[in-house]
């Protein structure tokens, strides 16, 4: 066993510290990797906070992160997939039962014993749950670690671990493609993402935000058109003429107004997770034979075939890269969805 520093929060309402942390020795399927960038994900916060006790209460203390990007130190003799040296990457998954339904068909993400990267049993028993990437090293099985295209920068890759395939996902699965009219429906660390790989994937692409100092910058990401959600007779002249909409919003807000703009038979995907749960007109879906569904991540494949598509597309998240003894800082600041569009540790900081 290896021991390795780390920032963890010892409780709901601790700064997150340096500490140090347990790390077992790599079996013989498994990749030591030395971590270079951590993002900042919301559901970090949350998950330090105790936020989601209800469904996912936290033990403490807690390593958050699951946007981890570094380079392979060692690898289990088994290891047939990577060597050290490699760029990889680590997202929302360490492991899962490998033999369900969900598994055989390459959606890990939906495995009902799936093993998250922080917060999660540890099965190996090193510690008495996974710790995540805020941390200098991880050890994980070779099947959860992801080929980094090496055309990008790094600390913009981490966020695509989970922000980039918790968009790429669902944009791919109900065929998002050249010709059809996408809605994006908020833009910050998820929405920005949607953004760009709806553009990539050649669609016409229409953010929806409630701010207008937000329509130049939707613009320079990708957008073709930008509405002020708040502006009704905006709203109205799109009213049952989108072939998908993402919702990446993540406070309470009326989804009603956005399955409207929906045409017949078009699907609205919601992704982010409102505190709340929203109320939901029966009309809405019924009068225009509308879908209303969710999307969570996505499987170790598809994950790796968004990394793909986005080092043949150049696209990576817009980060603001800080060091680890600026984590509490950034967590007050993400209340505030002050940061465009995700922060992003240069995990060297935590070496000083």
């Amino acid at each position: 066993m290896n021991h390795t520093k780390a920032y963890s929060a010892a409780s709901a309402t601790s700064l997150l510290a340096s500490t140090t942390i347990p790390r077992r020795d790599p079996t013989e399927r498994d990749v030591q990797i030395e971590i270079l960038f951590c993002g900042i994900c919301h559901s970090d916060l949350h998950q330090v906070r105790n936020e989601w006790s209800t469904i996912m209460p936290t033990v403490y203390p807690i390593v958050p992160g699951h946007e981890i990007v570094g380079r392979v130190t060692k690898v289990g003799s088994a290891v047939t997939k990577h060597k050290p040296g490699d760029l990889v990457g680590v997202g929302c998954l360490v492991d899962s039962d490998h033999t369900c339904p969900h598994c055989q068909a390459n959606r890990e993400n939906l495995c009902p014993n799936q093993t998250l990267t922080f917060n999660s049993p540890d099965k190996h028993k090193t510690a008495p749950v996974t710790y995540g990437g805020y941390s200098n090293s991880i050890v994980v099985d070779e099947h959860f670690v992801l080929r980094v295209p090496t055309n990008l920068n790094l600390a913009g890759v981490a966020p695509l671990l989970c922000a980039g395939i918790t968009t790429y996902s669902p944009l791919r699965r109900w065929g998002v493609t050249k010709g059809k009219k996408v809605g994006i429906a908020g833009l910050g660390g998820l929405g920005h993402m949607g953004v760009k790989i709806s553009h990539a994937l050649g669609a016409h692409t229409v953010v929806f935000t409630t701010s207008s100092k937000k329509k130049e910058d939707a613009l320079r990401l990708g957008a073709d058109e930008v509405v002020i959600s708040r502006n009704s007779d905006e709203m109205k002249k799109h009213a049952g003429s989108f072939d998908f909409i993402l919702d990446t919003i993540a406070a309470g807000h009326d989804v009603n107004a956005y399955l409207n703009l929906l045409a017949h038979d078009s699907t609205l995907v919601i992704v982010g997770a409102p505190e709340k749960p929203m109320s939901v007109s029966a009309f809405s879906l019924l009068m225009g034979r509308r879908n209303l569904a969710g999307s969570i991540i996505g499987g170790i494949a598809e994950t790796q075939e968004m990394l793909d598509f986005c080092g043949k597309h150049n696209i990576t998240a817009d980060v603001e890269i800080i060091p680890t003894q600026k984590v509490n800082e950034a967590y007050e600041r993400l209340v505030k969805s002050d940061v465009k569009y995700r922060f992003c540790i240069d995990m060297a900081s935590l070496k000083a």
